[in-house]
C-alpha cells in the first residue's frame, strides 16, 4: 500500500515561517516514501479544517517553489477546482510544473465547492451542472494540448484558436479525478482518469466500485488500469493496530494509494510525517 502526504493547514502566526514548514514537510514526506504530496486548491482556508481567515497559501505557486525542494516525490493539488483557472491556462501551469519538477506533476482535478471564497474573490460560480460539463471540457483540453495537435478546440463552455503548449510535460501528468458522483464523476474517471480519489466510507465503496465497473465497461476500459485512492486521515498513533485494520479493508477491495496527513493544527507537520514513516510505513509496505 502506497501512501501521499496531503497538506491542508497554513499554521497561523509568522509569514516568514510558512514557507520553511512546508518545504520541511514536503521533504519529510519525500524521505518517508510517500509516492505524491498534496495541497487542497483553495483560496481561504476550508470551514471544516479551521477559520476561512485562516493562513492559505495559493496551491500551483506552492508547488512550484516545492518543485525546487524536492526531487523524487510526485506534486499535485488535490484536486484543482476547475472554475479557478481557464483550462489552456491549466494546462499551461501543469505542463511547466512538469518540465521544472523534471516530470513529478499530475493533474488532480474536481468540479470545485467551496462558493464562498468564489463569492468572495469574484470568481464565477456556475450551477452544478455546468461545473461538470466545464470539468470534461477541461480535460478534453489538457489531453488536447499535451499532444501533437495544437488546432482548434470548440466546446459548450470553452473555445480555444490554438492549444500550443510549449515545451511539452516531460511526461503526460497522469490525471486524478476526485468525488464519488454515480452518474457522471465515476463516469469521467472510467474515461479520463489514471488515479480515483475518494472519501467515500468504506462500507459504501463496494457499491462504488461495482458502479465505476459498468461504467468502465461501458467506454471499453480494464479497471485495472486505473489506481484507487481514498482518504484517511484517522489518527494512525492513537490505535496503530485498529488503524492497519482499516488500511488492509482498503487493500482487500482493491485500493493501492491512501492520503494521510497531519491532524490541523499539529504545530510540528513535518515531525508528524517523519513519524509516519519511521513507524506506519514500513508495515504498509507489507499490506497488498
Amino acid at each position: 500500500m502506497d501512501f501521499g502526504i496531503h497538506f491542508i493547514d497554513f499554521l497561523p502566526g509568522d509569514a516568514t515561517a510558512l514557507g520553511p514548514t512546508l518545504a520541511r514537510t514536503a521533504v519529510a514526506a519525500e524521505g518517508a516514501g510517500a509516492s505524491m504530496f498534496t495541497l487542497a486548491d483553495h483560496l481561504f482556508q476550508m470551514e471544516a479544517v479551521g477559520r476561512a481567515g485562516d493562513p492559505f497559501l495559493e496551491g500551483y505557486t506552492s508547488l512550484g517553489f516545492l518543485a525546487g525542494q524536492t526531487e523524487t516525490i510526485t506534486l499535485t493539488m488535490l484536486v484543482t477546482g476547475v472554475t479557478y483557472r481557464y483550462p489552456g491556462v491549466l494546462a499551461k501551469i501543469v505542463s511547466t510544473l512538469d518540465v521544472l519538477s523534471q516530470g513529478r506533476s499530475m493533474l488532480g482535478l474536481g468540479a470545485a465547492w467551496y462558493e464562498r471564497e468564489h463569492l468572495a474573490l469574484g470568481v464565477p460560480y456556475p450551477a452544478l451542472r455546468d461545473r461538470f460539463e466545464m470539468l470534461e471540457e477541461t480535460l478534453r483540453i489538457c489531453l488536447q494540448m499535451w499532444s501533437a495537435d495544437d488546432g482548434t478546440f470548440e466546446g459548450k463552455h470553452y473555445q480555444l484558436a490554438e492549444t500550443i503548449c510549449e515545451p511539452q510535460p516531460i511526461r503526460r501528468p497522469p490525471i486524478l479525478l476526485g468525488g464519488s458522483g454515480e452518474k457522471k464523476t465515476l463516469r469521467m474517471v472510467a474515461q479520463y482518469a489514471d488515479v480515483w480519489n475518494t472519501t467515500t466510507p468504506l462500507d459504501e465503496l463496494p457499491h462504488k466500485l461495482e458502479v465505476l465497473r459498468r461504467h468502465c465497461a461501458d467506454v471499453g476500459r480494464d479497471p485495472a488500469e486505473i489506481l484507487c485512492s481514498a482518504g484517511l486521515f484517522a489518527d494512525p498513533f492513537a490505535d496503530t493496530d485498529g488503524y492497519l485494520k482499516t488500511v488492509e479493508r482498503y487493500a482487500e477491495l482493491g485500493f493501492g494509494l491512501l492520503n494521510v496527513g497531519p491532524v490541523p493544527g499539529n504545530p510540528d507537520p513535518a515531525g508528524w510525517v517523519e513519524r509516519y514513516g519511521e513507524q506506519i510505513a514500513p508495515r504498509l509496505a507489507e499490506i497488498g
